[in-house]
């Protein structure tokens, strides 16, 4: 089943840059977000989590957790991470390749990566919008986010 508003959100098992497993679960007890991105490293992605990373205080002030998955390994996860400062949760779906992002709905198996989908939670999980982009280098603007968190 593929996620949807108003549906629950798929559950995750899946580990950090920091090789700590991390899951759906950990989010639960407030509004949050799971962000998918294509590519560790390139332009466009870097741009949105160093927005991300810039705002992340903000986010954490109004008590919102989130999760960045990419299909990258863990290993490149965590280079960068700790090349960008980004303190929030990274995790891989690397292995089984893309599986999380496929039950999510926002896997290109064309490309062997998620799609760059954001999932807004509420507190019981529940998928209250999805931000997402028409092409895999646009980027999304992180006034949506702040829209769709209230």
């Amino acid at each position: 089943m593929i996620a949807e508003v108003g549906t629950r959100a798929p559950g995750f098992e899946l580990r950090d840059q920091n090789y700590q497993t991390r899951t759906l679960s950990d989010l639960a007890g407030s509004k949050a977000m799971v962000v998918f991105i294509p590519w560790a490293f390139t332009r466009t992605c870097q741009s949105e989590l160093c927005t991300l990373r810039d705002n992340f205080s903000s986010l954490e002030a109004r008590g919102v957790k989130v999760a960045v998955i990419t299909c990258d390994s863990v290993a490149s996860n965590r280079r960068w991470a700790k090349d960008q400062d980004f303190t929030f949760p990274i995790l891989s779906d690397h292995w089984p390749h893309g599986a999380t992002a496929q039950s999510y709905g926002c896997f290109n198996p064309a490309l062997g990566v998620a799609m760059r989908s954001t999932y807004v939670l509420n507190a019981d999980g529940v998928i209250t919008e999805i931000i997402a982009t028409d092409q895999i280098d646009q980027a999304r603007d992180f006034a949506e986010y702040e829209r769709a968190l209230g």
